[in-house]
C-alpha cells in the first residue's frame, strides 16, 4: 500500500483537511466505555494540526437509522477528544448545513472541529451524490483514517472522497493494511488462522481465500458445529447452518486435496443454554446430545488447538472460540489469547482481527503481548478474503 497517498505528503498548512475518523465508539449512559478508536485516530489529528492545519474531523456513531438520536450525538467524543489532544474541540451541531458549514468556516489553523454523527442523516450510507458534495464542501483536502468502514462504500468514505483531486490515507489506515498486507501476502511460514465467531457464512470467503496460503486452519465457535455436522457429527441443538453443511462438506475436501491441516473441536463444554446457571459439563465436539448446545471448545481442543498455534511463524485469529462474553464459556478464547501471545513472545507476527477476538484478547490481558490488534472486524475479514477496500481504492496514488 506504499504507493498510496499519505497525509504525511499532504501540505495541510492553512488547508482545511476533511477527515474520516471511525469514532464509533462504545457508551453506557453518555460515557465512553473505551476510548481506543479516538486514541488510534490521534497521530493523523496531531499531524494535521501541529503542521498548521485545520482539520474537520467526521465520524459515525452507532446505529441512528437516518435520523438524529439523543443518545448518539458526538459530544461525549468531542469532549474526550479534546481531553486528549489537549485543544478545544468544537462539535458542529449537524454535519451538513449552515450551521455545519458556520463551524467549519470560523476554523483557524491548528483547530479542531468534530462534526455531527453523519449517520443521522440516511443519504451517508446510500452515498447519495449531493450529500457527498456537501461533506466535501467542507474541506479543501481529504484524508481517511477509518479502516473499521473501508468496506463500506458510503457518502463519507469514496462519494466525498471522489471529489478531491488529492485523497490520502492517515497512520491508522497505513499501520491497518501494512499489517494485514503480512498475513496475506508472503507471510513467514509455517501460517496458522484461527477462525471461529458464530456463523460459517461470514467466514466462507476468507477460508477459501486463506486455504491455498495457511499451512493450518483451526475452527472453533458457533460456526464449527456447521463443519462437525458435515462431518456426520451429531450436534444437539447448537448453533448450526444446515444450509451450509455441502459448503463446509466441499471446504473439507478441498483443504484434504490441498494437504493442509484443517481442525474442528474435538470436545466442546456444552450447557442447555445461556440462560439460567447450569454448570457446564464436558461431551465430544461430535456426540452432543439433544437438548444441549455446545458452547465453548473443551480442553482437549486447546491443547490440540495450542500445539498447532506453538509451531506458527505467521498467526491470523478472527473469532472466539465460544460464548466469552459469559465467564462460564470463556475459557476457550482465553486459553487461545494466551497460546497466540506466547508463540508472539517466541517471534511470530500475529494479527488480531477486529470485533469479538480484539475484546476477548484485551479480556485475557495480553492485548499487549500480540503483534497487531485491528480496528476494523468487517474490514479485515473482507482484505482477508482478498477483496478490494472500497475507501482505499478511493485513495489517491502517489506521485
Amino acid at each position: 500500500m506504499s504507493n498510496k497517498l499519505h497525509v504525511r505528503d499532504l501540505e495541510v498548512g492553512g488547508n482545511r483537511v476533511l477527515t474520516r475518523v471511525d469514532f464509533n465508539v462504545p457508551l453506557k449512559n453518555g460515557s465512553i466505555t473505551d476510548d481506543t478508536r479516538i486514541r488510534s485516530a490521534l497521530p493523523t489529528i496531531s499531524s494535521i494540526v501541529d503542521r498548521g492545519g485545520r482539520a474537520v474531523l467526521m465520524s459515525h456513531l452507532g446505529r441512528p437509522g437516518g435520523e438524529a438520536v439523543e443518545s448518539l450525538r458526538m459530544r461525549p467524543v468531542g469532549e474526550r477528544l479534546s481531553e486528549l489532544l489537549q485543544r478545544r474541540v468544537e462539535v458542529a451541531p449537524d454535519c451538513v448545513g449552515p450551521e455545519a458549514e458556520s463551524a467549519v468556516s470560523g476554523l483557524a489553523d491548528g483547530d479542531v472541529v468534530l462534526l455531527e454523527n453523519l449517520r443521522f442523516h440516511a443519504e451517508e450510507k446510500k452515498n447519495e451524490p449531493g450529500f457527498s458534495k456537501e461533506l466535501a464542501s467542507h474541506g479543501d483536502l481529504y484524508v481517511n483514517d477509518a479502516f473499521g468502514t473501508a468496506h463500506r462504500a458510503h457518502a463519507s468514505t469514496v462519494g466525498a472522497a471522489e471529489l478531491f483531486d488529492r485523497r490520502a490515507m492517515g497512520f491508522l489506515m497505513e499501520k491497518e493494511l501494512e499489517n494485514l498486507s503480512r498475513v496475506t501476502g508472503a507471510p513467514a511460514e509455517p501460517y496458522i488462522a484461527i477462525l471461529g465467531g458464530a456463523k460459517v457464512s461470514d467466514k466462507i470467503g476468507v477460508i477459501e481465500n486463506l486455504l491455498p496460503k495457511v499451512d493450518g486452519l483451526l475452527v472453533g465457535g458457533g460456526m464449527a458445529f456447521t463443519f462437525l455436522r458435515a462431518r456426520g457429527g451429531e450436534v444437539g441443538d447448537s448453533l448450526l447452518e444446515e444450509d451450509k453443511v455441502e459448503v463446509a462438506r466441499q471446504l473439507i475436501e478441498r483443504a484434504d486435496a490441498l494437504d493442509k491441516v484443517f481442525m474442528f473441536p474435538v470436545d466442546v463444554l456444552i450447557a442447555p443454554g445461556l440462560e439460567g446457571d447450569d454448570e457446564p459439563t464436558e461431551a465430544p465436539a461430535h456426540a452432543i446430545p439433544e437438548g444441549k448446545q455446545g458452547l465453548d471448545i473443551g480442553p482437549a481442543t486447546v491443547e490440540a488447538f495450542r500445539a498447532q498455534i506453538a509451531r506458527a511463524r505467521t498467526i491470523v485469529w478472527n473469532g472466539p472460540m465460544g460464548v466469552f462474553e459469559d465467564p462460564r464459556f470463556a475459557g476457550g478464547t482465553e486459553a487461545i489469547a494466551r497460546a497466540v501471545a506466547d508463540r508472539t513472545d517466541g517471534g511470530a507476527f500475529s494479527v488480531i482481527g477486529g470485533g469479538d477476538s480484539a475484546a476477548a484478547v484485551a479480556a485475557a490481558g495480553v492485548a499487549d503481548r500480540v503483534s497487531h490488534i485491528s480496528t476494523g472486524g468487517g474490514a479485515s475479514l473482507e482484505f482477508l478474503e482478498g477483496k478490494e477496500l472500497p475507501a482505499v481504492a478511493a485513495l489517491s496514488e502517489r506521485g
